[in-house]
Formats: C-alpha cells, structure tokens, sequence
C-alpha cells in the first residue's frame, strides 16, 4: 500500500451534527469553527443538504442559504463544499417535479457548492437520474449514492400441508396434516446489487460514487467485497460512508481503505463515533500503521478540535452522551498505552488477514479506551441509522412520548418489511420511524396495528416515491391506500405553495425572493413560520395580540367555548401540531372527511371524520401544539 493517498470528506458540519445532536448547531458556532477550517485541507467538507434547510429554519430560527453562503465565503474555494440531496426529495419529505429540483441546484451553486451528493431512499435509479443530469449542466459536481440496506433476519417459519396416504393397490388410507418448513426467501441485497446500482449511476453521469451505509451496518466483509468490486467495476472515485452506531464503522472502513477506496467520511474527534461516522483522529492513526498518506492538514484539523469541544457542549440539551465525552487526544503529539498501541497492530494484522472478528475486537477495545460510546445493540437489531435515531429521541422528547421509543424501535423491522423492505434513509428512515411510533401508539391505546397513519406513509405504500425493492403485497396496500394497484408520482398533481400579501405587515409578499420562495416550495409549512418572523422583524412591528382563530369563530357562532362537552368528539390519536384546520362550526361533514392537518415526527397526517355530523366546536388553533387523545373537535 506504500505510496497510497486517502482523500477526506468532513461530515462534522452536517452530518456529523445531525447524527450526534440532531442538526442543532447554530451558525454562531459554526462561525467560530470556520477561520480553522480554511488550512484544514479537507477534499470535500459536507455542510448543507440533508436535514440543514428544514432544521434550521425549524429549530434554530436561521436561513439554510446564510449557512451555505457564510461557509463559501471563509473557504475561498480550498476545499470543495458538498450537499446532500435525497434526489427526487430534494431536502424534504415528497417526491417534488423537476422545476423545483433546478431551481434549488441552481441557488445552491450560486451560492458556493460544489459537490451534491445525490442518493434515493429506495435506490430507484429513476429518481436520481434527472438530479444527477442537472448538477453537471450546472458545473456542479454529481456524487451518486447509493444506500445500502439488508435484507432481514432469516426466522424459519411453517406452513401446514395435508398429505394423503396410499395403500399398495392405490387406495387411499387416510390422510395427515404435517408441519412444513418454509424456504429462506431469496437474498435481496448481495454484493452484485450494489454494483449494478453504482455502474447505473456511473453510465448517467455520476463523477463520484458512494456506498451509503447510513444505519453503520456494513461489516468489514462486506465493505472489503462491496469496495473491491466497486474499485473493479466503476471509474471514477469510489466514497465510502458509514456510522459507528452498530460497532462495524470504525473496522469497516479500515477495510475499505485496505481495498482502495479513494474518499473516506469521517468526523473530527467530539463529533466523531456513537451514532456519527468515525473520527479522523483513529483513522490517522490506521493510516500511519498501513503507510496511507491522508491528504489532510491534521495540525489545522488539531485546531479545529480544540474549538470544537466547545461546540459541543452549547449542544447539552441534545447530547445524550454529555456526561460521557471521550478522552482528549492529539494524535500529533500524544503517545498511545503500550496495549492501545499493541490493539492497533492487532487490527492491522487482522484486516490484512481477513480475520473480520479479530479486527473488530481490537476496533472495539481501542474505541472503548478513548471513551467512544458502546455498540448500540438495539439500533443494531432494528437496523436505524444513527440520524434517524436521535431525531427520533429528540421528537419523541419534545412530543412528551420518550416512553414509547423502545416499542417504535422493535416494531421499525415490521414496518419496513410491510412498505416494500425499503432502505431507511431519508425521507423513508423518517417515514417509517414515525409509522413505528404511530403503531406503537396504536397498540398502548388497544387499536389495530395502521389504525393511525401518515399521508407520507400511505404515499409510499401506493408507490409515490417509486418502486421499492421488493414488491408492496397487494393486500397490505389495499388496507392502508384502499387499493391494491401500485401507483405512481405524477408531477402534474403538484400544487406550488401560495406566497400570499401580508397585510399586517403592510402589504408585503411572504416570499420576497428567489432563495425564500424556494424555501417556501420545498418546506411550506416551517418556512411559513420562518419568513414570517422576517416579514415581522422588518415591519418593526410590535407583537400583535391576536384573537385566537377558534374563539372567534366560536364567538360569532355565539358557542360557549367552556360549556361541558355533550356531544361526539374527534381526537388526536398521536402528540403533534396542528397545521391546518379544514372546516368551521356548522359545517356538515362526512364520515372519512378529512377535519384537520396535524404534524407529528416531521410527518403530516389527516385527521378524518369517524362519523358524518356537524361541527359545533373546534378547540385548537394552527399551530397549537396538543398532546395524545386531545379532544380538538366536538360534533352536534
């Protein structure tokens, strides 16, 4: 391997944080960390896309484009800037049409990106190809992921037969029902599927390929089988992305290294391991050992640390190891325990020998030295990615229903099998996670399993977001769609969001430009919120004390709003936020009627009328936050 290079992308500013913290970084820290980041000489740095547009308008109050155009700015071109783009899902949570694609490609290269990593949840070639063809006509670069998955755990099942038994002359004797074993279904996800997906991606325009193992569930076999046939098979730069969440990151990437991977992902020290990619540090420390050049300026990367720690620790609220940060360490100047060191052979030895076991014993005890959090066996089972995890732990947190994560994780395997065994990635991790939750819920409360579902959920099960990698049974989609007939995305139903006047802020547009409107098409709903708050900075206005919207309505209809309830109610079967209210007191509505709009986990759900009647009071606002069995409607 002498005379090897290893090439570095830096996850820290994005996913890095949205692995570990749940994409709560403000751009105050960030400003801090960038003037480090300049000399770093890292290939690619990932700082935007992925759950940075939504989350930072969201929870932070901040604008995606000042982020990306902020980090432009300091880097001065030294190291490329890269994007992750859920292809046909753009940054959201629904397949979007092309128009919106390009404007959002054509913005964001505007604003200094570089490279746009552009991968689809259910590795459907026809949802990339059209994100891969508008980035290099833009002069961009077009990353092509592809996410990899696997297929699960094989649990022999029976089947009853009857059998019926002869006499010597041909007579039936009697018949027997036996006990039969059923064959282990056909193995989906092997070495050759991946392949075909990166040489497909390859032959329409993809400069650089990434394996994408968002849930960290690659072994070091399969990265050294997948990377060395990736390195056979396709020209152009093969990338290797993985989490440490399960325990195989830190090992499989050794193994992707030793099979000639030319980019690695990984995250600078307090924002490396657990959940997150490995930290640079450990992998320099490999490097060393195999006599692999990393093209990295690992003096600057030991500023950026120093900086870094601080980083973290503005994130408490959101860190769930906060009490357990790993040891300090400088690979440039600290001297490894005489056992670390001798672990470190150990893992060299190991990989060069294929001895898989080894390898990640030694990876184990190395990480376990540093503090580094344990292999998380439950997210290993239920096969999550780290992101999809603490988004779950912090949604779940702000929702008031901690309490139901362990039952959502273990029922996330079932959820999955049942909408086609898609990869969990965003938006399907997203969309699958909180179907999880809503079953979980479903069955504290006594009901069915999918008695509640997302409009997400259902979109994906009728074939929305594309075809899945195996077959969505007919049955199942006839249950949650009310049809068994697959159907698929059409752009022409896509309605663009309305940016209406605001006349409380004299008039003016909630959108006032290219880059706003764009946020308002991809993310209507938080970017409402969003721009409104700007609209009503600018206006200088002071807070208006508004009427609540119900009592209004109550008040012209001359109902008591604090008048006992007697009649039917509608309740919310899940914690959430109410989005959009549908109808008024004295309307009439139908049984299945959709009554209103509420978010909960990131997913938009209807809630439908269980009887025909008419509205006689409405008891929450949009975006009144309301908890689990909430009454929200009473009917006459």
């Amino acid at each position: 391997m002498a005379n090897r290079k290893l090439k570095i992308r830096d996850l820290t500013l994005r996913d890095g944080q949205q692995s570990l913290f749940a994409t709560r970084l403000s751009q105050a820290e960030i400003d801090k960390l960038l003037p480090y980041y300049e000399n770093a000489g890292f290939y690619i740095m990932e700082v935007w896309g992925g759950a940075v547009p939504d989350s930072v308008m969201r929870y932070l109050d901040e604008s995606p484009w000042t982020r990306l155009r902020t980090i432009s700015e300091t880097m001065k071109g030294k190291s490329l800037l890269s994007a992750l783009s859920r292809g046909r899902n753009l940054f959201g949570y629904k397949p979007y049409p092309d128009f919106v694609l390009k404007g959002f490609y054509e913005e964001a290269i505007k604003n200094g990106l570089n490279v746009m990593r552009i991968f689809d949840a259910l590795n459907d070639i026809d949802n990339v190809k059209e994100s891969i063809k508008l980035i290099n006509g833009l002069g961009g670069i077009a990353d092509g992921a592809v996410c990899y998955t696997v297929d699960p755990k094989y649990v022999p099942t029976t089947h009853t037969e009857t059998i019926e038994k002869k006499s010597f002359f041909g007579l039936i004797k009697k018949t027997e029902t036996i006990e039969v074993q059923d064959p282990e279904p056909e193995k989906i996800f092997t070495t050759e599927y991946f392949v075909e997906k990166a040489k497909a991606m390859e032959a329409l325009g993809a400069k650089i390929i990434t394996l994408k193992d968002m849930a960290g569930l690659v072994t070091p076999q399969r990265a050294a089988d997948i990377i060395g046939r990736l390195k056979q098979e396709v020209k152009v730069p093969v990338d290797f992305h993985t989490h440490c969440t399960p325990g195989y990151g830190l090992a499989s990437s050794v193994m992707a290294i030793i099979n000639g991977v030319d980019i690695l992902d990984t995250n600078i020290w307090w924002f490396g391991g657990g959940s997150a990619a490995p930290s640079i540090e450990l992998v320099y420390l490999f490097c060393q050992k195999l006599g692999v050049k990393l093209e990295v300026n690992m003096e600057a990367v030991g500023e950026i640390r120093d900086h870094l720690r601080g980083a973290r620790e503005s994130l408490a609220a959101f860190d769930m190891n906060k009490d357990h940060f790993p040891k300090a360490f400088d690979p440039l100047k600290d001297k490894l325990p005489a056992d670390i060191e001798a672990q470190l052979d150990r893992a060299v030895a190991a990989a060069k020998a294929a001895d898989y076991d080894t390898l990640l014993d030694a990876c184990h005890a190395i990480e376990a030295y540093f503090g580094f959090p344990k292999p998380n066996e439950l997210v290993k089972n239920a096969e999550v990615p780290g992101g999809m995890y603490s988004n779950m732990v912090a949604q779940l947190k702000a929702l008031n229903a901690s309490d139901k994560l362990e039952a959502a994780m273990k029922l996330i395997p079932m959820v999955r099998r049942d909408a086609g065994l898609v990869p969990l990635v965003t938006p399907t991790s997203q969309i699958v996670g909180s179907q999880a939750v809503m079953v979980a819920i479903d069955r504290a409360s006594g009901r069915p399993d999918y008695s509640t579902k997302s409009n997400e959920f259902t979109a994906l099960v009728k074939g929305e977001y594309g075809h899945t990698p195996v077959p969505v049974k007919a049955e199942f989609r006839e249950k949650i769609t009310g049809s068994p007939v697959e159907v698929a995305y059409d752009t022409t139903t896509y309605k663009r969001p309305e940016n209406p006047e605001l006349a409380e802020f004299g008039g003016v547009k909630l959108a006032k430009n290219n880059e706003e409107a764009l946020l308002l098409e991809l993310l209507p709903n938080v970017a409402n919120t969003y721009l409104r708050k700007r609209r009503k900075e600018e206006y200088d206005a002071k807070k208006a004390t508004e009427a609540p919207a119900a009592a209004e309505a109550a008040a012209e209809a001359k109902v008591d709003m604090n008048a006992p309830i007697t009649g039917p109610v509608l309740t919310v079967p899940m914690p959430g936020t109410i989005v959009e209210i549908k109808v008024k007191p004295g309307d009439t509505v139908k049984k299945g009627e959709t009554v209103l709009i509420y978010e909960a986990m990131k997913m938009e759900n209807d809630l439908e009328a269980d009887k025909a009647g008419t509205v006689k009071r409405i008891f929450v606002n949009p975006g009144q936050a309301v908890a689990a069995d909430a009454v929200v409607v009473e009917f006459e």
